[in-house]
């Protein structure tokens, strides 16, 4: 428990020094401009970080951190060491006033730290699959060279939107690209209902043991009980996809059902009765102390041997819970005929009980297909394009323009941009942080998966990033501001615009982008759109070979980190 609340207060730490340290992708622009002075400007940004909160309600970057490292190398020493690389990374890039990725540096280290466990463990020879999801490291390191390209994209589309002399082609363009974004974010939404829809049925769980089952069958095709596996696996796979066949056509009409209606359905015509037992199992026997004793089966023969028994016997608790949900039997009935399967640890016994009697799978369900909703979103790209659009109206055919006003209109669009990039930065770097702490919890067997975080986490990761930011990082502002290119209100409204849109698209995707290599492009784009000879190249390669470096310097700092660590608990 004390090296569990170590790595809490290193991860809260690791987030502040996050917000100090890209505090200049959030305010580099509007400080630069001189819209804001620097105080005023990391005031505003922490704002915006901490509204962030109530925005991104699904938590998909933080959910695809902590899946990083394969749950069998998930040790508090692996996310202890990660972090420590990580804090040290940031520190010394912070030091010199380079703007790397915090989303890459604890990447980097939460991997190599997991390598290097399975190394000690395993031996060279052990797969690098086994340790890492491959497709979440090459997806991550994909977006290093593919978010400020997106980033790059969208400001020079907005600068060229922006500069354009007919007014109605400007709004009509405006329009359009709205209307394909809201559409885009459409799909974005009903993919990540159909993926939490399989989840929940565990469909995504049944192909895989269905797979697994199937290849011991073709290596044995004589062994019986390969073949009563493969059979039992085979009956759950087809019954879970009947069951998402008469549910998915529920969650295409999500806009006009609405999540209460879904739930309602699924539930009235008996879909969620299955999974319904099993998923109370869960939480009964993980109130058990289930968890616990499987992350300290990891490093020990004699839990691990306890853990196996408990896996085993627990799965029979379906029987009791079954007779409790069809109302056969009352909760002290079943309390009294789990006790009997697999002792209730007394401590245990009213948590249990409460769990049992609170249990409303319905509601589960609601809230799980609400997880996805990103109206909030797409409704708040909507509102600003009308804003921008009757603001161009209003300077250019109603009042009558002039420098002075077209200036003045983008030094206040920029605290609008800088606010929307606030917001995306805020959603995507502290929800890494959620991910290590949500795997740090997971590993020391305090929850059983990242669904079920507890609320103080986000609340503490958000608060963290927000007070980061409000304490500058000013060697950073300098590079980003000045050093790439030199940035007008429009521009850095155009930079900010793109990077808050980057941010969002790719949150919605779950992809853990670099808020520094976003802006970073969104302000080369910027700059390019006067002339080449505007941005200053050499600094943009100096960054870029810092970008790359960052996963595998921050890899191999904490692999020594980790042997480090292993020596000390050795010898002491």
């Amino acid at each position: 428990m004390s090296m569990l609340i170590v790595i809490i207060v290193l991860a809260l730490l690791f987030d502040y020094i996050n917000g100090f340290h890209d505090a200049a992708n959030s305010i580099a622009t509007v400080v630069s401009t001189k819209v804001l002075t620097p105080f005023q400007a990391v005031l505003w940004a922490a704002i915006f970080n901490f509204a962030a909160y109530w925005i991104f309600e699904d938590h998909a970057v933080a959910n695809t951190i902590s899946k990083t490292v394969n749950k069998e190398f998930i040790t508090l020493q692996v996310i202890l060491a990660g972090l420590i690389a990580a804090i040290f990374w940031n520190l010394l890039t912070w030091w010199y006033g380079i703007p790397s990725s915090s989303s890459h540096t604890l990447i980097g280290g939460f991997a190599g730290a997991a390598i290097a466990h399975a190394i000690q463990d395993k031996g060279l020879s052990i797969s690098w699959d086994k340790i890492v999801e491959s497709q979440t490291i090459m997806k991550t390191v994909l977006f290093i060279f593919l978010a400020p390209l997106i980033g790059m994209a969208i400001s020079i589309f907005i600068t060229i939107i922006t500069i354009m002399r007919n007014i109605w082609l400007r709004i009509a363009l405006i329009a359009l690209t709205t209307a394909l974004t809201v559409f885009l974010f459409d799909r974005f939404e009903e993919s990540k209902m159909d993926e939490g829809l399989q989840k929940f049925i565990k469909l995504d769980k049944y192909k895989s043991d269905f797979t697994k089952a199937e290849n011991v069958l073709i290596a044995s095709p004589t062994d019986e009980k390969a073949k009563e596996e493969w059979n039992s696996a085979d009956k759950k796979l087809n019954k879970a996809k009947d069951i998402y066949n008469q549910i998915a056509p529920q969650i295409k009409n999500y806009d006009k059902l609405g999540a209460d209606s879904i739930a309602a359905f699924a539930y009235n015509n008996g879909l969620l009765a299955d999974i319904e037992v099993s998923k109370l199992k869960d939480e009964v026997r993980n109130a058990n102390s289930y968890l616990v004793l499987e992350a300290l089966s990891a490093d020990n023969i004699e839990k691990h041997d306890e853990f196996e028994i408990a896996k085993k016997e627990t799965e029979k608790y379906k029987e009791p819970l079954k007779a409790f949900l069809k109302k056969e039997i009352s909760v002290d009935s079943a309390m009294v005929s789990i006790n009997a399967i697999y002792p209730i640890d007394p401590k245990n016994a009213e948590k249990i009980k409460s769990k049992i009697e609170k249990f409303n799978i319905r509601q589960s369900f609601k809230k799980d297909i609400e997880k996805s909703d990103n109206g909030g979103i797409v409704w708040g790209i909507i509102f600003t394009s009308i804003l921008f659009a009757l603001i161009y109206l209003y300077v250019e055919k109603i009042k009558t323009p002039t420098a002075y006003s077209i200036a003045s209109m983008f030094k206040k669009l920029q605290l609008f941009s800088s606010a929307a990039f606030s917001i995306g930065h805020g959603g995507n770097d502290a929800q890494k942080v959620m991910g290590i702490i949500g795997a740090a919890l997971i590993a020391n067997g305090s929850i059983q998966d990242f669904g079920q975080l507890p609320n103080w986490v986000p609340v503490a990761c958000y608060l963290a990033i927000g007070v980061g930011t409000m304490s500058g990082g000013w060697k950073i502002v300098k590079t980003m501001g000045t050093k790439i290119t030199k940035v007008t209100p429009l521009e850095g409204v155009a930079a900010e615009t793109a990077g808050a849109f980057t941010l969002f698209f790719t949150g919605q995707m779950g992809i853990p982008v670099s808020t520094t290599h976003t802006i970073t492009g969104s302000i080369i784009g910027v700059g390019a759109t006067k002339r080449l000879s505007a941005v200053r190249w050499g600094v943009t390669s100096s960054l870029m070979v810092a970008w790359i470096l960052t996963i595998p310097v921050s890899g191999l700092l904490a692999a020594i980190c980790y042997w480090l660590i292993r020596l000390w608990m050795y010898t002491y």
